[in-house]
């Protein structure tokens, strides 16, 4: 019970940091300027980067996660931050991504706190091979954090109906997916709509209300993102149609082979 709920406190601190990051040019205006978001990349990719690291000895120290986890987390960056290379080396239909069903298996699998991990650093160790460093990098590496922490809810609702091994498994694996390839271009923008002299209508107004600006923003988006998210939807369906079997079941054996549990949660 109290690793449940010390899991549940983490991921609460993760999700919390993210939607404040987000947040941050709606409620400070000063946040507002370009110049000072500009000066907040670095202090926000130290703090996910020490989020990290916190969970990584938190789980240490709980003995949840072990060197054999570190080490097999860590060929699952290389590979995903590889993979993003060669997407951006060769690139392919619009807004196509290969590189988020594994952060979406890894949290399957091993639980929340593991998919963060595995999208956070995937993004970041990318952008230093891909030389993507930018201030776009603490929004990429919290969104898809959260794409790894969130899929622990597919796991429920697998468990609740008995789905394990089954086709309702990647059915919903693979609308999950889908949900994410929108949900994931619609969150980055916010990173830099609020700066952005956008057309008529589609611009950040400060003086303007909530609903106004939600109504400037769903209009900037279909105009611009919906085509290249609808790509990254399809995307996420295919591959994790065809690759959630095989590779979840060589991270079944991983666990039983070291004999470990992650996140606190039963396989």
């Amino acid at each position: 019970m109290k690793r449940n709920l010390s899991g549940i406190f983490t991921n609460l601190i993760i999700f919390v940091l993210g939607f404040l990051s987000l947040a941050a040019p709606f409620v400070l205006p000063q946040a507002r300027n370009s110049g000072a978001h500009n000066a907040s990349f670095p202090i926000m990719i130290s703090l996910i980067i020490g989020l990290c690291l916190i969970i990584v000895f938190y789980e240490i120290q709980i003995s949840i996660i072990d060197n054999k986890m570190i080490a097999f987390l860590g060929v699952l960056i290389a590979i995903n931050a590889a993979i993003r290379f060669l997407e951006n080396a060769i690139p392919g239909p619009a807004g196509f991504s290969p590189t988020f069903f594994l952060i979406i298996l890894i949290g399957y699998t091993f639980g929340g706190r593991m998919g963060f991990l595995m999208g956070a650093m995937t993004m970041f160790v990318s952008a230093l091979i891909t030389g993507g460093v930018g201030p776009w990098l603490p929004g990429q590496m919290i969104t898809a954090g959260w794409v790894g922490q969130s899929s622990v809810l597919v796991k429920w609702i697998v468990r609740s109906f008995n789905w394990s091994d089954k086709p309702g498994e990647v059915v919903l694996l693979s609308v999950f997916g889908a949900v994410w390839g929108l949900l994931y271009g619609a969150i980055m923008n916010l990173w830099f709509w609020p700066f952005l002299g956008a057309a008529s209508g589609q611009s950040w107004l400060q003086n303007a209300g909530f609903l106004e600006n939600v109504g400037r923003y769903s209009t900037y988006y279909l105009a611009t993102s919906l085509v290249w998210d609808i790509a990254r939807s399809v995307g996420n369906v295919l591959t994790l149609a065809f690759l959630t079997r095989p590779v979840i079941k060589v991270f079944h054996r991983f666990k039983i082979r070291f004999s470990f549990q992650v996140s606190g949660e039963k396989s």
